[in-house]
């Protein structure tokens, strides 16, 4: 969890207000901003958008209970980043290594969409993630809104660094950041991102890290 990230916080009205009929529809649901989950000291830092309704927006974790999840987390165990290819809900014994999964906005969005104040709003919280992965490290930005988000943390001008999937950004000289299309039933659906496409990212991600050490 990133440094002074508090479930709690009801910074952004509009998302606030929408937890609050999302709590009252599902009482059960975790209905939160989600915090970041994995290694603490992890070298691999996996950026997403924000919490879908039905998943980390109910389980607490990001990516579980949805669909995005089930391609990521087989693709993480088979690149030996997770301890077991699913992720159920935050209490099972999934473990990530040298792997932290964190979002550009923390909070569900109405319609996944959130606003750019809302990213803006949120971003100080990916800015302290981003700060935390030592030498070497990589970034690994599932979809625009969270490769903005990220060049956005380090006052980066979006110009300079073309969202592209499976394209390299060196961000400085101990830092990487990679594009992937996002794991949305809509894009793995459509196949504008496959299968072999998600796992050429990460199997290029293990050799750099790998050769790292």
């Amino acid at each position: 969890m990133s440094a002074g990230f508090d479930t709690g916080c009801r910074k952004c009205p509009r998302l606030a207000g929408f937890l609050n009929d999302v709590r009252a529809e599902h009482p059960d649901y975790f209905s939160r901003p989600v915090p970041s989950f994995g290694d603490p000291d992890a070298r691999l830092l996996i950026v997403g958008l924000a919490p879908g309704k039905h998943g980390a927006n109910a389980t607490g974790r990001p990516f579980t209970g949805d669909h995005a999840g089930i391609l990521l987390y087989e693709t993480l165990y088979e690149f030996g980043f997770g301890t077991q290819p699913y992720s159920k809900n935050s209490d099972d014994e999934l473990k990530l290594r040298d792997c932290r999964i964190t979002n550009a906005v923390r909070c569900l969005p109405p319609e996944n969409k959130p606003t750019t104040s809302e990213v803006n709003t949120c971003n100080p919280y990916l800015t302290d993630e981003l700060n935390s992965v030592p030498a070497n490290g990589y970034v690994l930005a599932l979809g625009t809104i969270a490769h903005r988000a990220v060049l956005k943390a380090f006052d980066l001008k979006l110009s300079a660094f073309r969202f592209g999937h499976g394209v390299e950004h060196k961000i400085d000289q101990e830092l990487k950041l990679i594009d992937s299309y996002h794991c949305s039933r809509y894009n793995t659906q459509t196949r504008r991102l496959t299968t072999e496409m998600f796992r050429d990212v990460f199997r290029g991600l293990r050799a750099a890290l790998d050769a790292s050490g």
